[in-house]
């Protein structure tokens, strides 16, 4: 299909964070004293911080103020900011159609974090409309952030290819009624294109 829009992921998709994003988490885990495998943290991947703790506060019994310790975590994710590089072969995808047809992020993250990375990158200005978890009530894998993101650049979701990196946000496009494409895919094959 041709589609009528491109929406894109931010963490791991356009942006190459999610190291980052762990070394945070391995901060905050030391200092709270809770456990959090690595696996375990790409398997939670596009889920915000704050239920990622909720998930962790439950099985593990703890007793921790979840909104302050996702704002920790952001303060130690944000302090590496600089250190943020593109995932230049998916950022170059959105180049190819940019001026052409609408394009819009659906991330998991926060404001703060997803535009701060958008504008680091220098790519802020590429997309009509940024749509974080903020936004919605329901995050990956209900379909919502996608939604919101074809609502919001006034393109229906079938008309709609959305770009992730995790299951959860694979299976959220799914459920919006989008063409899928998975970049962990795309960036393990020698020919990358749109």
């Amino acid at each position: 299909m041709t589609p009528g829009a491109l929406i894109f992921d931010c963490d791991g998709t356009l942006a190459d964070t999610m190291p980052l994003h762990w070394r945070a988490w391995q901060t905050i885990s030391r200092r709270h004293r809770f456990g959090f495998s690595q696996e375990r943290f790409y398997l939670l991947g596009g889920i915000p911080s704050p239920d990622v703790l909720a998930v962790l506060v439950r099985e593990q019994g703890l007793k921790l103020d979840i909104a302050a310790v996702a704002r920790e975590k952001e303060q130690e994710y944000m302090a590496m900011l600089p250190q943020v590089k593109p995932i230049q072969p998916i950022v170059d995808i959105a180049f190819e159609h940019l001026g052409k047809i609408p394009l819009a992020v659906a991330s998991g993250g926060t404001v703060r974090s997803t535009e701060s990375v958008l504008c680091h990158l220098g790519i802020r200005d590429w997309f009509k409309s940024v749509v974080t978890s903020e936004a919605v009530a329901r995050q990956k894998p209900a379909p919502d952030l996608f939604l919101e993101a074809a609502r919001r650049i006034g393109v229906s979701p079938e008309n709609c290819r959305a770009y992730e990196d995790t299951d959860f946000g694979m299976q959220a496009i799914r459920a919006a009624g989008m063409e899928a494409v998975d970049v962990r895919g795309l960036l393990k094959s020698p020919m990358v294109g749109a």
